[in-house]
């Protein structure tokens, strides 16, 4: 008997199991196609959807990767998160804010936002409409956006996509998985903005567990708490890796007894949908991005190089079929 994949027991118990996805691999790669078309009822365009791969010149957008993607999801019955709408990194290389007045970029990014939400309307059921947007110490990141719109461009952003779609609109960062200082700041910015009517409608915690991993029982609580202001709360980028040089006796059995935990943690406290930062080690972004490859172990997900399930997908499969 084949055991069931992932996808079907997530859809049996209501909750979405979910990967990043590159263009690239989904279409050269037949085992990555196959493991995100079976394994996975959620899927995140990793890059595509971003501002600087949809924008090659000042005129013209190239959907032609985004699509892909998101097609994909339409064609297989998948819940596609769309990430995302306003972000300070991987802007358009020709986009040089000191070359525009405050007004011009704000009709830039109200453009850019109503043409990309506008155009996946029917096909992309939440948004990561703005990232990042706080920084590690609990201050407003100073961004092209900050500078050009104040703290309103968080606002502004969420009423124009919300102009332009009828997705679900969340506010990602990264690092405030757990109760903390940059958790607080990001509490303290939704509940204001839930306080002056903007249409938030969750929060996405990265969970990129690299090297220090966030206490589980302090990520269910965060979640709980955010819950308790009416947002949904999603896990949107996840992996498990460790420090080059603190790497543990037994690595796959520790990141799956991490997996294990977390996933726990989440479901309980409410948390139905969990996404991990691509499908399998062979393309973790932390083989490529900066000096990552030196800092961290590159095998962070569920399948390994050769996409055969590891301990973490066995760990993941138990908590679900609890």
């Amino acid at each position: 008997m084949v055991d069931q994949p992932l996808r079907e027991i997530a859809d049996e118990r209501d909750v979405r199991i979910g990967a990043a996805l590159a263009p690239g691999s989904l279409r050269s790669d037949p085992s990555y196609w196959k493991r995100a078309k079976d394994e996975f009822n959620a899927i995140t365009p990793e890059n595509a959807l971003k501002m600087g791969p949809l924008r090659p010149s000042p005129k013209t957008y190239d959907f032609t990767d985004a699509d892909a993607i998101v097609n994909f999801g339409a064609a297989h019955d998948k819940y596609v998160r769309g990430h995302t709408l306003v972000w300070h990194n991987q802007k358009p290389d020709w986009f040089e804010a000191w070359e525009h007045t405050d007004d011009q970029i704000r009709t830039f990014l109200r453009d850019h936002i109503h043409t990309v939400a506008g155009r996946y309307r029917a096909k992309i059921d939440a948004w990561d409409v703005v990232n990042e947007a706080i920084a590690d110490d609990g201050s407003l990141r100073e961004t092209v956006w900050s500078e050009a719109l104040g703290e309103e461009y968080l606002d502004l952003a969420f009423e124009w996509a919300s102009e332009a779609t009828d997705a679900d609109l969340y506010y990602n960062d990264y690092g405030a998985d757990a109760i903390n200082e940059k958790s607080d700041a990001i509490y303290d910015l939704l509940e204001g903005m839930l306080d002056r009517g903007i249409p938030v409608d969750g929060v996405g915690l990265q969970l990129h567990a690299l090297g220090d991993h966030p206490d589980p029982e302090s990520i269910g609580e965060n979640i709980e708490r955010f819950r308790e202001l009416g947002l949904d709360v999603q896990i949107t980028e996840m992996d498990v890796a460790f420090h080059r040089g603190e790497v543990p006796d037994d690595p796959l059995e520790v990141q799956a007894d991490y997996y294990r935990d977390v996933f726990e943690a989440c479901l309980d406290a409410g948390c139905e949908t969990i996404v991990t930062w691509g499908v399998a080690d062979a393309s973790t972004w932390l083989r490529g991005f900066a000096d990552f490859p030196e800092r961290y172990t590159g095998d962070p997900l569920l399948f390994d190089e050769r996409y055969d399930p590891k301990p973490a997908y066995d760990a993941v499969r138990a908590v679900l079929e609890d």
